[in-house]
C-alpha cells in the first residue's frame, strides 16, 4: 500500500473512531441526563400529589382526589397518575374509587418492601419512564400522618404509579445528537483533508527518495528530488541530491581510473557500484597474484601459476603458453599446454615452434581474436574440422618484444564472455610479464656462465652445481651410468702449427660431433682445454663401450677444413661406471681419467675401460 493511501486511511479511521466515540458517548450521556429528569419529574409529581391528598383530608375533600388525578394526567407528557391504597388504609377508609387497589406485580412489590421503583418501558410506539412510588407513614411534621391513619410509623399508607412519555425527550436527543454528529463530519473532513495537505510533501518526498535511491541500487546516480521547500522536507531533499551528486561524481572517476588500469572499458549502462566492486576486488586480486609471483623460484612456476589462474579465476581449461625464443633464433616453445609441461602444439600448426613469425600473434604484436573472426589465422589446426572451437591469441610483451603468446581456446557460443573477461585476464599477464622477463634474463645469464662459450656445451660449473642431483637420482632409481673421458689427439700440435682460430674451429667441429651421436638425456661437457666429457645412462643396449667407440668413430671421419686443406683429428677415451667403480661420481671421473691415460699411453685413437688393475699401476 502507497503512503498516501496509508496517510488518507489513517486520517478517516483517526476522524471515524473520534466521530463514533463522540456519539456513543452523547448518545449515553442523553440517555442517563433524560432517565434522570424523568425520575427527577416523576417524584416531584408525586410529591405534589401526596402533598394534595393530604390537604384534601385536611380540608374534608378527599372525595375530589378523582377529579384532580384526572387533571393532573392531562399534563402534556404525563401518561399515568394513578394513587393505589395499602391494605391498612382500605381496613381503615374502605376500598375507595376503582383504580385505588394494587393491579400489578411492581405495585405489590413496593407495598410490600415500602421502596420506590424506576425503570423503562419500551412500546411498539414510545418510550416510557414508570416510577411507583410508596407514601410512608411519618409522625413528625405537620399534619402528622398518625393523627388520621391508623397505623404503625414507617407504614406504607400507598403508592403512586406515574408514566411519563419520553419521546419527546428522545426526539430531542436524536435531533442534538444529528446535529453533533453532522459538526462531527464536517470536522473529521475538514480535518482529512488538513492532514492530507500536510502529509503531501512528506509523501511526495518520500517517493521521490524511493526513486531515487531504486535508482542508485542500479548504479545510477543520476536521480535527484525536485523539492524546493524550507522545511525538513527540503533539507532530506537538498542532503540527497548532494550526496547523488557525490557518489556520482566520484564513483565515475575511481570507475574510469581503475578502468584505465586494467584498461578495461566499462559500458555506459552498467551499474557504477557493481562494476566499481568487481574491478578493485580484481586489483586486489591482480596485486596478490603479482606477490606471489615475484617470489616464485622459477619461470616455470611462474607459468604454472598462471595456468592456474586461467583454469580457476577465468575457467578456462584449454589454453596454451609459448615462449619466444631469444631474437635471431625466431623459435617458440610452448612451455605449456592444457595444464601439461613437455608436450608439442595441441591446437596449432608445429611450423610456429621453428618460424615463430607464422604465428599472427608473435608477428602483429596485436590480440588475435579468431572467436569474432574465425579464418584471421591460419595456423589454427582446428578451424575446419571443429568449426565450433574458437581461440584468442594474447602476445605479452618483453622489453617492447613479444616474449610469450597466450592462446586460450573456448567455445564460439561462449565468445562474448570470454570477450568481457579479456581485459582482466590481460591484467594478469602483464602484471607477470616483468617478473617472466627477469627470470628468463636470469636463466639466460646463469646458462651462459654454466656453458661454454666457445663450444655452447655445458661447462665444467655446470657439472658441479649438476653433479649431486645426478648422483642421488642414479641412487634413488638404482641406475647405472657410464663415464667417458675424451682428449684430441695431439691437440697442441694443432694450436703450434696452425694457429688457435684453427685449434677453436676444430674444438668446435669435434663437440657438435660428440653431441649429434648422444640422447637429449645424456650430458656433453667441455671439461677442460681439448678435453670433454659424456655422462649417460645406460640400457641394456646403450653401454658405455659401445657409446665411446661410436663416437670415436664418428670423430675420425670428421673432414675439418683449414686453410692449408682438410684436417682429420681422433680421439682417445677413458671409460669408467657408476656405481661400480666408485662410490661418487668423481671418484668415477678420476678412474675414467686412469682409463683416457692408459688409452694414450697405449697408441690413441682408442677407447680403454677402466679397470682396478690401472688404478694399482
Amino acid at each position: 500500500m502507497k503512503l498516501q493511501q496509508k496517510t488518507s486511511l489513517l486520517a478517516i479511521f483517526l476522524s471515524g473512531t473520534l466521530a463514533i466515540v463522540i456519539v456513543a458517548i452523547s448518545l449515553l450521556s442523553f440517555r442517563q441526563f433524560s432517565i434522570s429528569t424523568a425520575r427527577e419529574q416523576v417524584h416531584s409529581v408525586a410529591e405534589v400529589v401526596r402533598v394534595s391528598l393530604t390537604e384534601a383530608m385536611i380540608n374534608n375533600v378527599i372525595d375530589q382526589r378523582k377529579s384532580f388525578l384526572k387533571r393532573l394526567a392531562e399534563v402534556e407528557g404525563l401518561l399515568v397518575a394513578r394513587v393505589m391504597r395499602s391494605p391498612e388504609v382500605i381496613r381503615q377508609f374502605g376500598e375507595g374509587f376503582d383504580g385505588e387497589q394494587v393491579v400489578d406485580p411492581i405495585e405489590k412489590m413496593v407495598m410490600e418492601n415500602g421502596k420506590p421503583f424506576y425503570g423503562m418501558t419500551d412500546t411498539e410506539r414510545d418510550p416510557i419512564f414508570r416510577g411507583t412510588i410508596p407514601f410512608i407513614a411519618n409522625q413528625t411534621g405537620e399534619p402528622n400522618c398518625l393523627q388520621c391513619h391508623n397505623t404503625a410509623n414507617g407504614a406504607v399508607l400507598g403508592a403512586i404509579t406515574i408514566q411519563i412519555s419520553m419521546a419527546q425527550l428522545q426526539h430531542k436527543a436524536l435531533l442534538t445528537i444529528g446535529i453533533m454528529t453532522a459538526i462531527i463530519t464536517i470536522f473529521a473532513i475538514s480535518l482529512t483533508i488538513f492532514f492530507r495537505r500536510q502529509m503531501n510533501p512528506v509523501v511526495a518526498t518520500a517517493e521521490e527518495v524511493q526513486r531515487v535511491v531504486a535508482k542508485a541500487k542500479d548504479g545510477n546516480f543520476s536521480g535527484r528530488i525536485q523539492y524546493t521547500g524550507h522545511d525538513e522536507m527540503g533539507d532530506i531533499s537538498r542532503d540527497l541530491n548532494q550526496l547523488m551528486h557525490h557518489l556520482q561524481e566520484n564513483l565515475s572517476t575511481i570507475t574510469h581510473d581503475v578502468s584505465q588500469l586494467l584498461r578495461y572499458e566499462a559500458e555506459g549502462n552498467t551499474n557504477l557500484i557493481t562494476t566499481t566492486t568487481e574491478m578493485v576486488e580484481t586489483l586486489l586480486e591482480i596485486a596478490q597474484f603479482k606477490q606471489a609471483v615475484e617470489e616464485d623460484r622459477t619461470k616455470a612456476e611462474v607459468y604454472f601459476r598462471i595456468a592456474h589462474v586461467l583454469r580457476d579465476q577465468f575457467g578456462i581449461r584449454q589454453c596454451s603458453i609459448y615462449e619466444v625464443s631469444n631474437p635471431g633464433m625466431n623459435h617458440m616453445k610452448p612451455v605449456i599446454v592444457d595444464g601439461e609441461i613437455d608436450t608439442g602444439c595441441r591446437w596449432c600448426n608445429p611450423e610456429i615452434l621453428f618460424q615463430a613469425d607464422s604465428c599472427r600473434a608473435h608477428r602483429t604484436g596485436h590480440v588475435i581474436d579468431a572467436i569474432e573472426h574465425p579464418m584471421i589465422c591460419s595456423q589454427f589446426k582446428h578451424v575446419h574440422d571443429n568449426p565450433d572451437l574458437g581461440h584468442i591469441c594474447i602476445p605479452v610483451f618483453h622489453s617492447g618484444t613479444v616474449g610469450n603468446v597466450v592462446q586460450i581456446v573456448v567455445e564460439r557460443n561462449h565468445g562474448r564472455l570470454y570477450h568481457r573477461l579479456q581485459p582482466f585476464i590481460q591484467a594478469y599477464l602483464r602484471e607477470s610479464a616483468p617478473t617472466v622477463e627477469a627470470k628468463r634474463l636470469l636463466d639466460t645469464l646463469r646458462e651462459s656462465a654454466l656453458r661454454d662459450a666457445l663450444t655452447g656445451l655445458h661447462n665444467r660449473r655446470f657439472l658441479e652445481e649438476y653433479i649431486g642431483t645426478l648422483e642421488a637420482t642414479a641412487k634413488r632409481k638404482k641406475s647405472r651410468l657410464s663415464v667417458l673421458l675424451m682428449d684430441i689427439d695431439h691437440f697442441k700440435e694443432v694450436n703450434d702449427v696452425f694457429g688457435h682460430d684453427v685449434g677453436d674451429t676444430v674444438l668446435r667441429v669435434v663437440s657438435k660431433a660428440l653431441a649429434a651421436q648422444v640422447r637429449t638425456s645424456d650430458m656433453v661437457i667441455r671439461y677442460g682445454g681439448e678435453e670433454f666429457l659424456v655422462i649417460l645412462q645406460e640400457g641394456d643396449e646403450y653401454s658405455g663401450e659401445r657409446m665411446a667407440e661410436k663416437l670415436r668413430l664418428a670423430v675420425a671421419a670428421l673432414k675439418i677444413p683449414v686453410s692449408s686443406g682438410i684436417m682429420r683429428k681422433t680421439i682417445s677415451i677413458g671409460v669408467s661406471g657408476f656405481p661400480s667403480d666408485g662410490e661418487d661420481i668423481w671418484e668415477v671421473i678420476k678412474c675414467a681419467d686412469l682409463a683416457l691415460y692408459e688409452a694414450k699411453h697405449t697408441g690413441r685413437n682408442r677407447h680403454i675401460i677402466y679397470t682396478p688393475k690401472l688404478a694399482k699401476e
